[in-house]
């Protein structure tokens, strides 16, 4: 997995969407990142670790490729949300039947 900066990881991710469009899928994850590289420690040793600041870590995959970046909150969102808004077209739409199915049952 690659750590990336905040903007090479969108043009990255703008990358990954626009190899997928045909086929594939771009899977993106959203985590609290309290800035551990290491486990917690077990409950007999105790260790105090207080977070700087709160941190969200975002990774993207499309299977092959995995890239990933840690951003402060509150970050920027409005670049990360017009991407997405830019590529969720390709987005299939849920088939109707199964309720007309459900009703025809019942009756």
């Amino acid at each position: 997995m690659v750590l990336l900066e905040n903007d090479s990881f969108l043009t990255e991710l703008t990358q990954l969407f626009q190899k997928c469009r045909t086929s594939g899928s771009v899977v993106i994850t959203l985590k609290k990142y309290d800035g551990r590289t290491k486990p917690a420690p077990r409950k007999g040793h105790t260790e105090s670790f207080e977070p700087a600041d709160n941190k969200c870590l975002i990774r993207a995959s499309d299977g092959k490729k995995k890239i990933s970046t840690v951003v402060s909150l509150p970050f920027p969102q409005f670049a990360y949300s017009n991407l997405l808004r830019a590529h969720m077209d390709g987005l299939k739409k849920k088939d109707k039947k199964s309720k007309s199915k459900k009703t025809k049952a019942t009756q």
